[in-house]
């Protein structure tokens, strides 16, 4: 069994949001399978998406500080087209990854008890962010 569809994000401040919730609410297929795997992939270069911890904000803030601290806006960047926070943004971007590959049991995420997907909002206004969701797998 397969199914795609493309899944909109809601607009998010820059920084690491908890989005597991907000994804899988947008994938009724998801129900569906038994076992497989989802393939999350986010369709710009200026945000990107990981898999760390769902429970404390801190864990997502720390990121935030850690990657304006590791890829500053005060570099001397070439590509700032679209203001300061461009280039540093596709850096993190690229840094970070565009997708995630996530198991599917029972029509569920099998994720650990502590993990959530982050959308890693790496531009101070980015807007909506589109994913294009794939699930694969085995059905009821």
């Amino acid at each position: 069994m397969w199914a795609q569809r493309e899944l909109t994000l809601d607009p998010k401040p820059r920084g690491f949001h908890l989005v597991t919730r907000e994804v899988v609410q947008r994938l009724p297929e998801l129900k569906d399978f038994q076992v497989g795997l989802l393939h999350l992939h986010i369709l710009h270069t200026s945000a990107s998406l990981t898999l760390n911890e769902n429970a404390s904000p801190d864990v997502r803030r720390d990121f935030e500080t850690w990657a304006n601290a590791y890829v500053p806006e005060d570099f001397p960047w070439t590509h700032t087209d679209e203001g300061a926070d461009d280039m540093p943004a596709h850096v993190k971007a690229a840094l970070m990854g565009p997708s995630l590959t996530l198991p599917v049991a029972r029509g569920r995420l099998a994720l650990g008890t502590w993990q959530g997907i982050y959308l890693c909002e790496h531009r101070d206004r980015g807007g909506a962010r589109s994913l294009i969701a794939t699930l694969n797998g085995d059905g009821a």
